[in-house]
């Protein structure tokens, strides 16, 4: 039995890591999620089925109930409240590895790796790291999903002496895993505990709106260490392999994200860059400025007479789920001979590859859709962009004013197209709570409005 369970696990493992593989790229996806699907099945049926297994009744229960809410959830869940969502899994995966320490350290026998008091050293390092990483995970999402969700403002909360107060704890952290390694004492399991879950609200609390996605595939990142930890502490070796990949392609995609917003990984995490002091200086550049106002009718015209239209997609676009009726809009530009193509901002919406999967939605052809670094150039060749509620990612500030909070981020380079065409509920100020000067540039026209009924009225002139 050990044998073929060890084959069935080496199994779900390589269909694990097919399914990253296949999750790299909308095409792909799909092909993605049935192997990560078949290899969970193998997994779980696995796992039911060794000698070790008792208590059939409340796994039932478990899984009935579990299954349940998921899929509950996954029926009825907004395209808009994906990121939160995946904060909320995270949270309860870095809770299960905390219950999973607590029980693991209470009744050692069960898991073969000694005795209440006299706990293998190996396993107790094992288990305090798991404990640590679950419970900044835990609460860490929990504060994530409250800023996602609009619970918590979205704007950094910070006080004096914060990145001190948080260094001590994270020291603290590591000599309370010495002294648990060298009592066993259930105080400084508890203590490892409450420092870990303190640790996950105020590494969180200061990260800024601009900074989520990041924080996301971060938070993404500790659930799989979490699992991991507490793999070694079952002895189960699936749970080391899945959790190691989930933790690594959580960091890899965190740092690529890093990268693209030119911000070091250690700089979010010390206190992200949205919504501070300095957004106030920002908006009072803007004087007495006035934007160009249009209706729907003006963006018909010009798109229909333009040779190259660029469509920027922000995160308004997902609210409006005006994606379908900007797939429609953009066919008949096509039948009009307009060369039309879309640019994606690494941390557009509020999770990694957000503004992809809702064109992938709307049967948006791959090869339509770019990334910054291979579209940006083109702006300056394009006739139109037509920006659909976007705002940060392509805010001027980020490269001309050095007072600005996101001063640095690489943004789109939508003021060089001939035409700006931004759809826009209002002239505010976008998520990372500053004000966007290129509403007020000359070759800039708002289209005010929901992004959706707005593209619908943009057709309808068109036709």
């Amino acid at each position: 039995m050990a044998i073929i369970s060890s084959l069935a696990y080496l199994a779900a493992s390589v269909l694990f890591i097919l399914a990253l593989r296949g999750l790299s790229h909308p095409e792909t996806a799909g092909k993605g999620l049935t192997f990560g699907i078949t290899g969970m099945s193998i997994a779980i049926i696995t796992t039911l089925l060794s000698p070790q297994v008792e208590g059939w009744t409340w796994i039932i229960i478990g899984i009935a109930l579990g299954g349940s809410i998921g899929y509950y959830i996954a029926k009825n869940i907004e395209m808009t409240s994906l990121p939160q969502l995946m904060a909320a899994f995270h949270s309860l995966v870095g809770l299960a590895a905390v219950c999973v320490a607590a029980a693991a350290f209470y009744n050692p026998e069960t898991y073969g790796i000694g005795v209440i008091g006299d706990i293998k050293t190996a396993s107790l390092i094992e288990m305090s790291l798991g404990l640590a990483i679950g419970a900044i995970t835990f609460t860490g999402s929990i504060i994530a999903w409250g800023k996602l969700q609009g619970k918590i403002s979205g704007k950094p909360i910070t006080f004096i002496g914060q990145h001190k107060l948080n260094a001590m704890l994270g020291a603290s952290l590591f000599v309370m895993i010495i002294l648990l390694c060298l009592t066993g004492s259930a105080f400084w399991f508890w203590t490892i505990a409450l420092i870990a879950l303190a640790l996950g609200i105020l590494m969180i609390i200061p990260i800024g709106g601009a900074d989520m996605p990041v924080i996301v595939s971060m938070l993404n990142s500790y659930s799989g260490w979490a699992a991991a930890g507490i793999g070694f502490t079952l002895h189960n070796n699936l749970l080391i392999i899945t959790g190691a990949l989930v933790g690594a392609s959580g960091a890899i995609l965190s740092y690529i994200m890093c990268k693209g917003m030119n911000r070091s990984f250690l700089s979010v995490i010390l206190g992200g860059f949205g919504g501070d002091d300095n957004a106030g200086a920002a908006a009072a550049d803007m004087g007495d400025r006035n934007a160009k106002i249009g209706a729907a009718e003006d963006a018909a015209y010009i798109m229909k007479n333009a040779s190259k239209v660029i469509i920027v997609p922000g995160y308004g676009m997902a609210v409006a789920q005006a994606q379908h009726a900007l797939r429609e809009m953009v066919d008949i530009l096509k039948r009009e001979g307009v060369d039309v193509t879309y640019a994606i901002h690494p941390v557009a919406g509020r999770m990694p590859g957000h503004m992809n999967v809702l064109l992938a939605e709307a049967n948006v052809p791959y090869d339509e859709v770019f990334e910054m670094e291979d579209i940006n150039r083109d702006f300056a060749m394009a006739d139109v962009a037509y920006v659909i509620g976007a705002n940060d990612i392509t805010n001027p500030s980020a490269k001309n004013d050095p007072s600005s909070p996101i001063y640095g981020m690489p943004i789109l380079d939508v003021e060089k197209a001939k035409t700006v065409l931004f759809v826009k509920r209002s002239l505010g100020s976008g998520y990372a709570g500053i004000d966007n000067p290129l509403f007020f540039e000359d070759n800039t026209m708002m289209l005010l409005g929901d992004a959706k009924k707005m593209t619908e009225n943009i057709i309808k002139a068109m036709e």
